[in-house]
Protein backbone atom coordinates (compact mmCIF):
# COMPACT_ATOMS: atom_id res chain seq x y z
CA UNK A 1 0.00 0.00 0.00
CA UNK A 2 1.31 3.28 -1.28
CA UNK A 3 0.50 6.90 0.34
CA UNK A 4 -0.15 10.17 -1.33
CA UNK A 5 0.93 13.40 -1.16
CA UNK A 6 -0.40 15.86 1.20
CA UNK A 7 -2.57 17.92 -0.63
CA UNK A 8 -4.19 14.38 -1.91
CA UNK A 9 -3.99 12.89 1.44
CA UNK A 10 -6.61 16.21 3.50
CA UNK A 11 -9.24 15.14 0.29
CA UNK A 12 -8.52 11.38 0.69
CA UNK A 13 -9.60 11.79 4.41
CA UNK A 14 -12.89 13.51 3.83
CA UNK A 15 -13.48 11.11 1.49
CA UNK A 16 -12.70 8.05 3.53
CA UNK A 17 -14.70 9.17 6.42
CA UNK A 18 -17.98 10.06 4.69
CA UNK A 19 -17.69 6.52 2.82
CA UNK A 20 -17.20 4.42 5.84
CA UNK A 21 -19.62 5.96 7.37
CA UNK A 22 -22.12 4.91 4.46
CA UNK A 23 -20.93 1.31 3.04
CA UNK A 24 -24.06 0.89 1.34
CA UNK A 25 -23.35 4.32 -0.80
CA UNK A 26 -19.59 3.83 -0.76
CA UNK A 27 -17.90 2.86 -4.32
CA UNK A 28 -14.25 2.41 -3.96
CA UNK A 29 -11.28 3.15 -6.60
CA UNK A 30 -7.93 3.40 -7.40
CA UNK A 31 -6.44 6.51 -7.46
CA UNK A 32 -6.62 10.33 -5.94
CA UNK A 33 -9.38 12.56 -5.42
CA UNK A 34 -10.32 14.33 -9.13
CA UNK A 35 -9.01 11.13 -11.43
CA UNK A 36 -10.80 9.60 -14.05
CA UNK A 37 -12.29 6.56 -11.75
CA UNK A 38 -13.42 9.42 -9.42
CA UNK A 39 -15.11 10.63 -12.64
CA UNK A 40 -16.29 7.74 -13.77
CA UNK A 41 -17.76 6.93 -10.04
CA UNK A 42 -19.77 10.12 -9.45
CA UNK A 43 -20.96 9.56 -13.46
CA UNK A 44 -22.47 5.96 -12.80
CA UNK A 45 -23.79 6.52 -9.51
CA UNK A 46 -24.58 10.40 -8.42
CA UNK A 47 -25.80 9.50 -4.90
CA UNK A 48 -22.46 7.07 -4.16
CA UNK A 49 -19.80 8.14 -1.99
CA UNK A 50 -16.34 7.13 -4.08
CA UNK A 51 -13.75 5.72 -1.67
CA UNK A 52 -10.38 6.90 -3.41
CA UNK A 53 -8.01 4.02 -3.05
CA UNK A 54 -4.21 4.07 -3.74
CA UNK A 55 -3.70 0.76 -5.51
CA UNK A 56 -6.65 -1.29 -7.82
CA UNK A 57 -5.62 -4.40 -4.81
CA UNK A 58 -6.76 -1.82 -1.73
CA UNK A 59 -10.41 -0.61 -3.48
CA UNK A 60 -11.20 -4.47 -4.37
CA UNK A 61 -10.14 -5.04 -0.56
CA UNK A 62 -12.31 -2.74 0.83
CA UNK A 63 -15.61 -4.40 -1.31
CA UNK A 64 -14.15 -7.79 -0.32
CA UNK A 65 -13.56 -6.79 3.06
CA UNK A 66 -17.31 -5.11 3.49
CA UNK A 67 -15.86 -1.59 4.47
CA UNK A 68 -17.75 -0.10 0.52
CA UNK A 69 -20.37 -1.65 -1.21
CA UNK A 70 -19.08 -1.56 -4.98
CA UNK A 71 -15.82 -0.55 -6.52
CA UNK A 72 -15.34 0.78 -9.96
CA UNK A 73 -12.21 -0.38 -12.03
CA UNK A 74 -10.81 0.58 -15.39
CA UNK A 75 -10.37 -2.11 -17.66
CA UNK A 76 -9.80 -1.12 -21.11
CA UNK A 77 -9.47 1.88 -22.79
CA UNK A 78 -10.14 2.69 -27.10
CA UNK A 79 -6.37 3.84 -27.07
CA UNK A 80 -4.38 1.69 -25.50
CA UNK A 81 -5.80 -1.29 -24.59
CA UNK A 82 -6.55 -3.10 -21.13
CA UNK A 83 -5.35 -1.73 -18.13
CA UNK A 84 -2.55 -3.92 -16.88
CA UNK A 85 -3.15 -6.38 -14.18
CA UNK A 86 -6.78 -6.27 -14.22
CA UNK A 87 -7.24 -9.58 -15.71
CA UNK A 88 -5.07 -11.17 -13.18
CA UNK A 89 -6.95 -9.47 -10.10
CA UNK A 90 -10.29 -9.88 -11.28
CA UNK A 91 -10.70 -13.66 -11.39
CA UNK A 92 -8.98 -14.20 -7.96
CA UNK A 93 -10.97 -11.64 -6.52
CA UNK A 94 -14.21 -13.25 -5.32
CA UNK A 95 -16.08 -10.28 -6.61
CA UNK A 96 -18.50 -10.13 -8.84
CA UNK A 97 -19.43 -7.68 -12.05
CA UNK A 98 -22.69 -6.15 -11.35
CA UNK A 99 -22.67 -2.79 -13.86
CA UNK A 100 -20.43 -1.23 -16.60
CA UNK A 101 -19.42 2.89 -17.70
CA UNK A 102 -17.85 4.80 -20.42
CA UNK A 103 -16.05 7.43 -19.36
CA UNK A 104 -14.56 10.02 -22.26
CA UNK A 105 -11.14 10.59 -21.47
CA UNK A 106 -9.66 14.44 -21.82
CA UNK A 107 -6.65 15.31 -20.18
CA UNK A 108 -5.26 19.18 -19.15
CA UNK A 109 -1.89 20.09 -19.14
CA UNK A 110 -1.50 22.01 -15.36
CA UNK A 111 1.61 23.04 -13.58
CA UNK A 112 2.80 25.61 -10.50
CA UNK A 113 4.42 28.07 -13.23
CA UNK A 114 7.80 27.08 -12.64
CA UNK A 115 9.13 27.75 -15.69
CA UNK A 116 8.55 26.37 -19.35
CA UNK A 117 7.04 22.86 -18.84
CA UNK A 118 9.85 20.00 -19.82
CA UNK A 119 8.49 17.46 -18.51
CA UNK A 120 5.11 15.83 -17.70
CA UNK A 121 3.75 13.23 -14.87
CA UNK A 122 0.69 10.93 -15.20
CA UNK A 123 -0.24 7.40 -14.83
CA UNK A 124 1.23 5.28 -17.82
CA UNK A 125 -1.98 4.57 -19.25
CA UNK A 126 -2.64 8.72 -19.44
CA UNK A 127 1.08 8.87 -20.70
CA UNK A 128 -0.08 6.41 -23.67
CA UNK A 129 -2.86 8.48 -24.55
CA UNK A 130 -0.92 11.55 -25.07
CA UNK A 131 2.18 9.85 -26.63
CA UNK A 132 2.11 11.70 -29.68
CA UNK A 133 1.08 15.40 -28.23
CA UNK A 134 4.11 14.51 -25.63
CA UNK A 135 6.62 14.25 -28.42
CA UNK A 136 5.65 16.80 -30.82
CA UNK A 137 5.94 19.33 -27.80
CA UNK A 138 9.55 17.87 -26.39
CA UNK A 139 7.99 17.39 -23.26
CA UNK A 140 9.52 14.41 -21.22
CA UNK A 141 6.68 11.30 -19.56
CA UNK A 142 7.41 10.72 -16.04
CA UNK A 143 5.11 7.68 -14.60
CA UNK A 144 3.36 8.53 -11.52
CA UNK A 145 0.36 5.62 -9.77
CA UNK A 146 -2.12 7.75 -10.99
CA UNK A 147 -3.69 10.89 -12.97
CA UNK A 148 -4.60 13.42 -10.20
CA UNK A 149 -2.05 11.92 -7.50
CA UNK A 150 0.44 13.38 -9.83
CA UNK A 151 -1.12 16.66 -10.36
CA UNK A 152 -1.54 16.50 -6.38
CA UNK A 153 2.59 15.54 -6.41
CA UNK A 154 2.89 18.75 -8.83
CA UNK A 155 1.17 21.20 -6.23
CA UNK A 156 3.48 19.58 -3.72
CA UNK A 157 6.81 20.07 -5.67
CA UNK A 158 9.27 23.03 -6.37
CA UNK A 159 10.86 20.75 -9.13
CA UNK A 160 10.81 23.91 -12.10
CA UNK A 161 9.86 22.46 -15.43
CA UNK A 162 7.76 19.72 -13.87
CA UNK A 163 3.80 19.52 -14.68
CA UNK A 164 1.08 17.04 -14.65
CA UNK A 165 -1.08 15.54 -17.22
CA UNK A 166 -4.48 15.06 -15.50
CA UNK A 167 -8.57 15.69 -15.50
CA UNK A 168 -8.84 19.32 -16.32
CA UNK A 169 -11.19 19.73 -13.36
CA UNK A 170 -7.83 18.54 -11.69
CA UNK A 171 -5.93 22.18 -11.63
CA UNK A 172 -8.40 23.93 -9.49
CA UNK A 173 -8.75 20.84 -7.17
CA UNK A 174 -5.45 21.21 -6.41
CA UNK A 175 -4.48 24.80 -6.86
CA UNK A 176 -2.65 25.02 -10.25
CA UNK A 177 -2.67 26.51 -13.27
CA UNK A 178 -4.52 24.85 -16.23
CA UNK A 179 -2.23 25.56 -19.46
CA UNK A 180 -4.37 23.90 -22.17
CA UNK A 181 -6.50 20.73 -22.71
CA UNK A 182 -7.02 18.27 -25.38
CA UNK A 183 -3.67 16.64 -24.90
CA UNK A 184 -5.46 12.99 -25.72
CA UNK A 185 -4.13 11.84 -29.22
CA UNK A 186 -7.60 11.24 -30.33
CA UNK A 187 -10.82 12.55 -29.89
CA UNK A 188 -12.59 8.90 -29.78
CA UNK A 189 -10.75 8.15 -25.97
CA UNK A 190 -12.82 6.34 -24.48
CA UNK A 191 -12.17 4.17 -21.08
CA UNK A 192 -14.47 1.29 -19.67
CA UNK A 193 -15.31 0.27 -16.23
CA UNK A 194 -16.63 -2.77 -14.18
CA UNK A 195 -18.64 -2.43 -10.93
CA UNK A 196 -17.85 -5.17 -8.87
CA UNK A 197 -19.42 -6.07 -6.12
CA UNK A 198 -20.08 -8.93 -3.10
CA UNK A 199 -22.98 -10.65 -4.66
CA UNK A 200 -23.93 -11.09 -8.18
CA UNK A 201 -26.41 -8.74 -9.35
CA UNK A 202 -29.82 -10.45 -8.70
CA UNK A 203 -31.91 -11.18 -11.74
CA UNK A 204 -34.80 -8.78 -11.23
CA UNK A 205 -32.66 -5.68 -10.75
CA UNK A 206 -31.35 -6.99 -14.57
CA UNK A 207 -34.94 -7.31 -15.96
CA UNK A 208 -36.02 -4.89 -19.28
CA UNK A 209 -32.43 -4.06 -20.26
CA UNK A 210 -29.68 -6.18 -22.77
CA UNK A 211 -27.01 -7.99 -20.67
CA UNK A 212 -23.55 -8.64 -21.14
CA UNK A 213 -21.77 -11.86 -19.35
CA UNK A 214 -18.13 -11.66 -18.74
CA UNK A 215 -16.25 -15.12 -17.95
CA UNK A 216 -12.44 -16.21 -18.02
CA UNK A 217 -11.60 -19.99 -19.48
CA UNK A 218 -7.93 -21.63 -20.21
CA UNK A 219 -8.08 -23.79 -22.95
CA UNK A 220 -6.79 -27.33 -23.23
CA UNK A 221 -3.26 -28.07 -24.44
CA UNK A 222 -4.81 -29.56 -27.63
CA UNK A 223 -4.24 -28.95 -31.14
CA UNK A 224 -7.16 -26.45 -32.44
CA UNK A 225 -8.39 -26.18 -28.39
CA UNK A 226 -9.66 -22.48 -28.89
CA UNK A 227 -11.92 -23.16 -32.15
CA UNK A 228 -13.32 -25.82 -30.16
CA UNK A 229 -14.29 -24.32 -27.21
CA UNK A 230 -15.73 -20.86 -29.26
CA UNK A 231 -17.61 -23.06 -31.35
CA UNK A 232 -20.89 -23.16 -29.51
CA UNK A 233 -21.38 -19.59 -29.75
CA UNK A 234 -20.89 -19.52 -33.50
CA UNK A 235 -23.64 -22.31 -33.70
CA UNK A 236 -25.92 -20.73 -30.66
CA UNK A 237 -25.73 -17.14 -32.75
CA UNK A 238 -24.17 -15.73 -28.97
CA UNK A 239 -22.76 -12.71 -29.98
CA UNK A 240 -18.76 -12.42 -28.77
CA UNK A 241 -17.56 -8.69 -28.18
CA UNK A 242 -14.73 -8.92 -26.57
CA UNK A 243 -12.17 -12.16 -26.39
CA UNK A 244 -8.59 -11.62 -25.13
CA UNK A 245 -5.43 -13.65 -24.30
CA UNK A 246 -3.19 -13.51 -21.58
CA UNK A 247 -0.42 -15.80 -19.94
CA UNK A 248 -1.03 -17.23 -16.80
CA UNK A 249 1.99 -18.61 -13.64
CA UNK A 250 4.79 -17.55 -15.94
CA UNK A 251 4.66 -20.01 -18.41
CA UNK A 252 3.86 -19.56 -22.26
CA UNK A 253 2.23 -22.92 -22.32
CA UNK A 254 -0.68 -21.54 -20.16
CA UNK A 255 -2.91 -19.16 -21.80
CA UNK A 256 -6.09 -17.71 -20.41
CA UNK A 257 -8.67 -15.85 -22.15
CA UNK A 258 -11.13 -12.63 -21.30
CA UNK A 259 -14.38 -12.76 -22.95
CA UNK A 260 -17.67 -10.64 -23.09
CA UNK A 261 -20.83 -11.98 -24.20
CA UNK A 262 -24.41 -10.38 -24.99
CA UNK A 263 -26.69 -12.50 -23.41
CA UNK A 264 -26.71 -13.81 -19.71
CA UNK A 265 -27.00 -17.80 -18.23
CA UNK A 266 -30.83 -18.97 -18.59
CA UNK A 267 -31.37 -18.04 -21.67
CA UNK A 268 -31.21 -21.47 -23.81
CA UNK A 269 -28.56 -20.36 -26.75
CA UNK A 270 -26.14 -18.71 -23.95
CA UNK A 271 -26.55 -21.98 -21.76
CA UNK A 272 -25.77 -24.37 -25.05
CA UNK A 273 -22.59 -22.47 -25.87
CA UNK A 274 -21.05 -21.75 -22.47
CA UNK A 275 -22.06 -26.23 -21.65
CA UNK A 276 -19.83 -26.62 -25.04
CA UNK A 277 -17.37 -23.82 -23.74
CA UNK A 278 -16.96 -25.51 -20.31
CA UNK A 279 -16.59 -29.11 -22.21
CA UNK A 280 -14.10 -28.14 -24.03
CA UNK A 281 -12.07 -26.20 -21.32
CA UNK A 282 -9.68 -26.79 -18.15
CA UNK A 283 -11.89 -23.80 -16.46
CA UNK A 284 -13.97 -21.81 -16.57
CA UNK A 285 -14.94 -18.80 -14.26
CA UNK A 286 -18.40 -16.50 -14.78
CA UNK A 287 -17.40 -13.20 -13.71
CA UNK A 288 -20.81 -11.59 -13.80
CA UNK A 289 -23.68 -10.53 -15.73
CA UNK A 290 -25.12 -7.53 -16.17
CA UNK A 291 -26.84 -4.55 -17.90
CA UNK A 292 -25.26 -2.89 -21.47
CA UNK A 293 -24.57 0.41 -20.94
CA UNK A 294 -23.23 0.96 -24.72
CA UNK A 295 -24.78 -1.50 -27.16
CA UNK A 296 -22.20 -3.49 -28.88
CA UNK A 297 -22.51 -3.98 -33.02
Amino acid sequence: MGSYSASAQRLVDGMKAAALADPARGLAFQGAPGANSDLAAREYDPQALPLPCYAFEDAIDAVRDGRVARAIIPIENSLHGRVADIHFLLPDSGLHIVGEHFLPIRYGLMSRDLGPVTRAMSHEQALGQCRNWLRRNNISPVAHSDTAGAAAWVADSDEVGLAALAPPHAAELYGLTLHGTGMEDADHNMTRFVVLAREPLAAAAATGAPLMTTFVFEVKNVPAALYKALGGFATNGVNMTKLESYQVGGSFAATKFYADIVGAPGEETVDRALEELDFQTKSLTLLGTYPMARVRG
